[in-house]
């Protein structure tokens, strides 16, 4: 697998909280033109994002992000807020402390709400794989696959840990063949984005492989 299939597979992120406008605007120079899937960005600069590159690219970003812990109605309005705004896709945080409380139907049913609030947009649930069971990650699999989301997603990059080979291979055993998986955080050099492919990824997000591909250091997320 050469760097242009692996780049066609990045969502090319900058989610830092002290992020510029400056910043974003390099990071979606740099995704145009190396072909990435997508830029994974806050959403207070997706309108300046998408006024600036057009529809020459995909737009990301992060619902209830990094903790998971804003009620199911702000989630809603974060989702068609996004997407009033421009964005394509959309990253959503799951309530972690449902999952340890075993509130499944409400997990379910706040999937199924943000899934409706951004009709033909690309859905990515993140469910925090380093804070989970071996269990609890698998009934987030079977909740993701009833709720029409498009992707299973390990990570923030803001927790304890990023994806590992294990997780990826979990995630993508126990989701339905309609859903992808997106692995996040860590992926530290393109071996590991080749890893990660070869378990069953097909999303990478990461700040990291456009800048090893261009020779820099791959530090960040």
């Amino acid at each position: 697998m050469d760097h242009n299939d692996i780049l066609s597979r990045c969502d090319h992120t900058l989610l830092k909280p002290e992020c510029t406008w400056a910043q974003i605007r390099d990071l979606c120079d740099e995704a145009m033109a190396y072909h990435c899937a997508s830029v994974c960005i806050p959403p207070s600069y997706l309108r300046r994002a998408r006024e600036y590159a057009g529809d020459q690219l995909t737009l990301c970003t992060v619902i209830g992000f990094p903790n998971g812990y804003s009620t199911t109605a702000v989630k809603v309005f974060e989702t068609q807020d996004a997407v009033a705004n421009g964005a394509d896709e959309i990253d959503m945080v799951v309530d972690l402390g449902w999952v340890k409380d075993g509130e499944w139907d409400l997990i379910l049913s706040e999937l199924r709400a943000v899934r409706a609030a951004c009709p033909g947009r690309v859905l990515k649930v993140i469910i925090e794989t380093c804070l989970l069971t071996q269990e609890e990650k698998i009934k987030l699999c079977q909740l993701v696959s009833q709720s029409g989301a498009d992707f299973i997603k390990t990570s923030t990059g803001f927790s304890t840990g990023g994806a590992t080979g294990e997780d990826v291979a979990l995630l993508r055993a126990n989701v339905s063949p309609a859903v992808k998986v997106k692995a996040a955080g860590g992926i530290a050099s393109l071996d590991d984005a080749r890893d990660f492919i070869a378990l069953g990824a097909d999303r990478l997000g990461t700040s990291r492989i456009v800048k090893l591909v261009k020779g820099q250091q791959g530090k960040g997320y």
